[in-house]
Parts: C-alpha cells; structure tokens; sequence
C-alpha cells in the first residue's frame, strides 16, 4: 500500500504563495492518481485538484482554477500543489490521497490512502 506524507503547510499572508508537497513510499507511485483535498475549520474535506497517474491531465475545483497547479515527478515519487493568490477561506489542513483509479477526481470515495494532512493558514 502507498504511504503519503505532506508537508510545505505554513502561515502566509493574503496574496501569498505556498508549495505543497506529497512524498509516496511503499508502491509504485506512478501507477496512481493523486488528489489534494482541502478541510477548512468546521468542515467536511473536499477536493481541491488531481491529477492521473502519468501526470498527462488534471483536474482543479472551480474555486482554485487559475491559482492552483498541481504537478507529478513519478522518477521522485512526489506530486505537488502550487497555491498562488492565497485567500483566508484557503486556510485549512490540506491531504494529499492516492487514487483507487489511474484518471484524476475530485471525489473522495475513489482515493484509499490519505497522509496525514498539512496545515495552511492564510491570514494577515
């Protein structure tokens, strides 16, 4: 089973930028798909951006387009997410998950293994 491990989280201003980053171990990282998905204080984890297992096509949540990017570097087993133009509403605890499927989704129910989150908060 992959194990997934986040981290780059931090404190920044409104406007900022942060990478996040999620390291794969344990399996093969390019044979899945991988989603961030983002909890905000008091509510449920929803999907921010995937992308499919080969890096070829992604998917973003209409509320990040145009701010968010998320990458893949299968030869390092590491996939990330560019946030740019940060906003309060951003301020959560971000996972990173890997796909059940070799397609991106933004849907929960389709990723097995979570990391243990990394914590972005966005205020001035």
């Amino acid at each position: 089973q992959l194990t997934l491990v986040e981290s780059g989280g931090g404190l920044v201003q409104p406007g900022g930028s942060l990478r996040l980053s999620c390291v794969g171990s344990g399996a093969i990282f390019g044979r899945y798909a991988i989603g961030w998905f983002h909890q905000a204080p008091g509510k449920e984890r929803v999907g921010v951006s995937s992308i499919s297992a080969s890096g070829a096509s992604t998917e973003l949540a209409a509320s990040t387009k145009g701010r968010f990017t998320i990458s893949r570097d299968n030869d390092n087993d590491v996939a990330y997410l560019q946030m740019s133009d940060l906003k309060p509403d951003d301020t959560g605890v971000y996972y990173c998950a890997a796909s059940r499927f070799p397609v991106p989704s933004l849907r929960g129910a389709d990723f097995g293994s979570w990391g243990q989150g990394t914590q972005v908060t966005v205020s001035s």
